[in-house]
Formats: structure tokens, sequence, C-alpha cells
């Protein structure tokens, strides 16, 4: 059994710690057997990595953490090897700030995976289209789709986290507004590197329909679940832990990770 459907398994048996032990145990087994008959069990290794988060309660904690973490895995990714593939194909200015966003977004994975976060990736094994890499427009314009997945996961979560009513649900949802509004600078850099408006909107986007034209999401809504944020990935080809729908190549976070730059100007770079 992988470690993720443990996970699972735990936070069922605490978020029902006031029933009876057979209760727990019940809701366990049913769970495992749901799942199995999903063809979800050991999905790690069966390669339907995302799948295991996809549950009664879609939008838990764990769940938006688990999805965070492994979309800025992909974010990495991008934004490394991107610049380290189109070299001088990207003028000066998008070159630094594609690969000073390779570091930001390393950043965010390195804290939502912290112990005053506690998320964890589902896979860091992420199939990326060649077809990314394959001109300055491509990877320009996949990045203004995914940074826009991006915010819209982040105010989801800070959704969520606020309902909580806690302090610690408090602090969660600054943490993921503070990241959503790095990832809206994101998309708006890539905007204005492909010849459009950079700061073409009065708020972040959220279940509104995508207005810029051109691009593959064109016209299509925002998300209220945030399996919907893979949905979206998954159907511009990226594959989490397994082949993505187009040619592509399996991208390691290790690897790229232990490459990504570092730009002596980038600030801000802890949380309070």
């Amino acid at each position: 059994m992988s470690e993720v459907n443990n996970h699972l398994f735990e936070t069922i048996d605490r978020q029902n710690q006031d029933a009876s032990a057979h209760t727990r145990r019940t809701l366990v087994s049913g769970t495992a057997a749901a799942l199995g008959s999903l063809g979800l069990l050991g999905f790690a290794t069966s390669g339907s990595a995302l799948a295991a988060v996809k549950t009664a309660d879609e939008n838990s904690v764990e769940n938006l953490a688990a999805v965070a973490a492994t979309a800025e895995v992909l974010a990495t990714i991008v934004n490394t090897v991107g610049p380290e593939k189109l070299g001088d194909r990207l003028d000066a200015v998008t070159r630094r700030n594609i690969r000073a966003a390779a570091q930001q977004e390393k950043n965010h994975y390195e804290l939502l995976t912290s112990s005053a976060v506690g998320g964890k990736a589902v896979t860091k094994m992420i199939h990326v289209p060649d077809e990314v890499f394959a001109s300055p427009e491509n990877l320009l314009t996949t990045l203004v789709v995914g940074d826009q997945v991006f915010i819209n996961a982040y105010l989801l979560a800070t959704t969520v986290f606020a309902r909580q009513g806690t302090l610690k649900g408090s602090k969660f949802a600054r943490y993921t507004a503070e990241i959503m509004a790095t990832e809206a600078v994101h998309r708006a850099l890539a905007l204005q590197s492909l010849g459009k408006l950079g700061n073409d909107r009065v708020y972040a986007k959220f279940a509104q329909r995508e207005e810029v034209q051109g691009l593959p999401t064109t016209g299509a809504g925002g998300f209220y679940k945030i399996m919907d944020a893979v949905a979206v990935l998954e159907s511009a080809g990226f594959g989490f832990g397994k082949a993505g729908s187009k040619p592509g190549t399996m991208y390691s976070y290790d690897e790229v990770a232990a490459r990504t730059p570092v730009d002596p100007e980038v600030n801000t770079i802890s949380i309070s």
C-alpha cells in the first residue's frame, strides 16, 4: 500500500476519532474497498499518481496541500528546463524572469512540504510534453495557462483555510495568498513576453472565464474542486508519475531542482 493511501486512511481515522474503534475500522475498510474497486490502490505503481486524493472531501486540507506541492514540482521543472533548452531563443529579460520563477516555485515546494505546513507531493516524477520546449511562444503560453491554474488553486485553498476559523487556518490562508500573488506576477510577465498586456486584470481570476485570446483555455471557466486543476494540466499533456497524453519526457524533481538557478536579486525568500 502506498504512503499516500496510508495517509488517506490515517486522515479518515483522525477525522472520526470520536467514533468507536469498530466504526473507524469499518470506515477505513470501506474506503479501501471503494478505492480497490476503482483501481486506485497501489496507484503509485499503476501510474495513476493523483487518483487517491479524489475523495468525498476533495477540498480537504490534506488534498489541497498534496496537489499544491505536486503542482510546484511541475512548475520548478518547467521553469528550470525551459530556459536550458531554449537558451538564447529567449530574450535576456524573459530568460532571467523564468529562471527566477524556477527558484520561487522551488521555494514554494519547500514551504509546502516543510514541517510548518506538512504537505506531501503525490509524485516527484513529471511527464512534460516536448512541445512545451519547442519554442519560446509554446513555453510562455504554457506558463500563462499553468500560472492561472495555480492562481485558481491557491485562491481555492485560501478560501478553504479561512473557513476553518482557527489561528492555524488563517495563517495557512495568508501563506496561500502570498504564494498566489507571486504566481500572478509570473503570469503577467509571461503575458508581457508574448506581447500581450501583462497587467490585464483588476482581480485575480477565480471562477470567471478566461478572457485572454489565443490560449488553449480561452473561454473556459475556473474551478471549485482541486482535482480540476489536475484535469486541466493533464489535458495539456502533462503526466503525474505516468506518461502524459502527448509525446514527452519524464523529469525527476530531485534531479532538476539540484540545478535550479538562484538569482541574487530575488528577495523575501522566507515567510513570516
